[in-house]
């Protein structure tokens, strides 16, 4: 920040974006107008040289210079301010534009006027930077209070604003490749506004406060950072650092080693060729491929791997997990191995596994609670199942003469073992969809993948993100319901969430006889809603025979409205409670 911004004690607002127009810089038909001074001027400009832009105030756009111009800086200032008159002629001419060049570049520093004795105190001022540049030079931009913008330029680009937008076009394509030691072409930085670059041929280093970041395709390593908001990008040719304090991530394409942080959103990659670490403390994780090891831990949102080749870790709190082990799925008969232990796990959620017959590896299950029926595998699997008597069930398993052992546990769901063709068109459409899905990701922001991985639509329109939509609901949730409703015929929900799907919900009348022998208590039944809206009782899972009765009773006259996926109507799997009281 400039040394002289912490001077100023009177109040600044800008209301000017990068790009507005004139007629949104003047004054509108119930305002007062405001006065105005604009100043310009050319200074010579060395050729791959570096423009440095300080203000305290101001939005800022520097543009190329058109082909075969001679190498100069073009700069504009147009200055604003609510003042009347003579204060804001006073004010105007007060306002201090310097501009100087000597071997390290250009140099253009604005600053506000300073006030004294409480003359000008409260007045708000307008500033808006227009500079003009060869495309091959460097940029460096500092602005207090405003948006940056810039268009396609060679070199290296530097970019802050305490409270605005940055938005730039390709960066780095006139550095030299062959000068690996210093590939930083971009950082970026925002206190609390959006972040948009293109293509980077370089390193990306880019920071806001609160705001989203969208890259396109950054040929070298990306550390990429947000207080809060989305993270996309098309292609990431290097290492790529991700993190968020609450937003979703999304990237098509990974080069290298990719760790992923979000605070509570979820996280979806297309193909990473690399080792990946994932961690989110609430949403979803989906990963269509990744050719290294490959650690992802969830608080509770579901995770969903369709393609698995090498050693694998995933953890969630109370997500299902759906990994299909695929490593060199081209091999035809010949037997295949993962490279290391891989290790499943949730607490109260679903683990299910597709795995092709030719592998050879070890199985180690376990599932904490709910007995042998919480284990679903295909017959033949060679299985040996190991039950205790408080319910613990061990699985071993010794697949092709074994290999690499995959341990699997979960607290209170259900394990699910089956071979991989016999899903496969389950597994295609999982695929297409998230290819698709990335697509449109990247399509809104513009950018394409440099893989064939997803296409886009030749001519894309940028879009601002859609928080609004991302929030509501997991979208790997949506898949997970798919496999409920091909293992189990329907998806299963949580007893509060069930409640709002009830149409006519009469409450069971408390049996005489229960009365009269001091019966009451609990009752807490496992239902199915069906596809016509009818509601059946599939368990009783706890209470006393006489109040079950009187229970099942009443619910022959509930309705409810069943779920719909893929525009079909799909049975709902819940439970539902009743606490039947005597009055004293």
């Amino acid at each position: 920040m400039n040394p002289v911004f912490p001077r100023i004690v009177f109040s600044v607002v800008l209301v000017a974006l990068l790009c507005a127009s004139a007629t949104r810089l003047h004054a509108t038909e119930n305002a007062a107008p405001r006065a105005s001074t604009d100043r310009s001027g050319v200074v010579q400009f060395a050729d791959n040289s570096v423009l440095h832009v300080t203000t305290d105030l101001g939005s800022v756009s520097v543009q190329q210079l058109p082909p075969n111009t001679p190498p100069v800086a073009r700069y504009s200032v147009h200055i604003e301010t609510d003042a009347r008159e003579p204060l804001a002629d006073t004010l105007l001419e007060r306002y201090s534009l310097s501009v100087r060049n000597n071997a390290n570049g250009v140099f253009i520093n604005g600053n506000l006027p300073p006030t004294r004795l409480g003359v000008g105190r409260g007045t708000q001022f307008w500033v808006q930077f227009v500079i003009y540049v060869p495309a091959n030079s460097s940029i460096e931009v500092s602005t207090g209070v405003g948006d940056i913008e810039t268009a396609d330029f060679g070199g290296r680009v530097i970019l802050s604003t305490e409270g605005g937008n940055i938005r730039t076009g390709n960066i780095g394509f006139a550095r030299h490749a062959s000068d690996q030691s210093d590939r930083l072409a971009a950082k970026l930085e925002s206190k609390g506004g959006h972040i948009t670059v293109k293509d980077i041929s370089g390193d990306l280093d880019a920071y806001t406060a609160g705001g989203h970041i969208i890259a396109g395709n950054v040929a070298g390593h990306a550390k990429l950072r947000s207080g809060g908001g989305h993270i996309r990008a098309g292609r990431i040719q290097g290492t790529a650092q991700l993190e968020t304090e609450g937003g979703n991530i999304t990237v098509g394409e990974a080069g290298m080693v990719a760790g992923v942080r979000t605070g509570g959103g979820q996280i979806d990659f297309g193909e990473v060729h690399g080792s990946v670490h994932a961690q989110t403390s609430g949403g979803g994780i989906r990963v269509m491929y990744v050719s290294g090891p490959m650690e992802v831990e969830t608080s509770g949102g579901s995770v969903c791997l369709t393609k698995v080749v090498n050693a694998v870790r995933a953890f969630t709190g109370g997500g299902t997990i759906t990994a299909w082990i695929a490593p060199d799925m081209e091999t035809g008969n010949r037997v295949v191995h993962l490279p290391g232990a891989s290790q499943l796990g949730s607490s109260s959620g679903d683990i299910v596994v597709f795995l092709p017959r030719n592998i050879a590896m070890n199985i180690d299950a376990t599932l904490e609670n709910g007995g042998a029926s919480h284990l679903e595998a295909d017959p033949a699997l060679p299985l040996n199942i190991q039950t205790r008597p408080d319910g613990q069930v061990r699985v071993l398993g010794e697949l092709n003469g074994g290999g690499a052992t995959l341990h699997l546990r979960t607290t209170s769901g259900k394990i699910r073992l089956r071979y991989l063709d016999a899903e496969m068109a389950l597994r295609q459409s999982l695929l297409d969809e998230q290819k698709q899905r990335i697509a449109q990701r990247l399509e809104e922001i513009g950018y394409a993948p440099a893989s064939a991985l997803v296409k886009p639509s030749p001519n894309p329109t940028p879009a601002p993100f859609t928080t609004t939509s991302e929030a509501k609901g997991d979208w790997i949730d949506a898949w997970i319901n798919r496999l409920e409703v091909t293992f189990t015929g329907g998806v299963h929900e949580d007893a509060e969430e069930f409640k709002k799907r009830l149409i006519n919900a009469p409450p069971p009348e408390y049996p005489q006889f229960a009365r009269r022998a001091g019966l009451q208590g609990l009752v807490k039944l496992q239902v199915r809603v069906k596809t016509d809206g009818t509601i059946t009782v599939e368990k009783v899972l706890e209470g006393e025979p006489a109040l079950v009765d009187a229970a099942v009773a009443s619910l022959r006259d509930w309705r409810a409205q069943p779920n719909r996926i893929s525009g079909k109507n799909v049975e709902v799997i819940s439970t539902v409670s009743f606490n039947f009281q005597l009055r004293k």
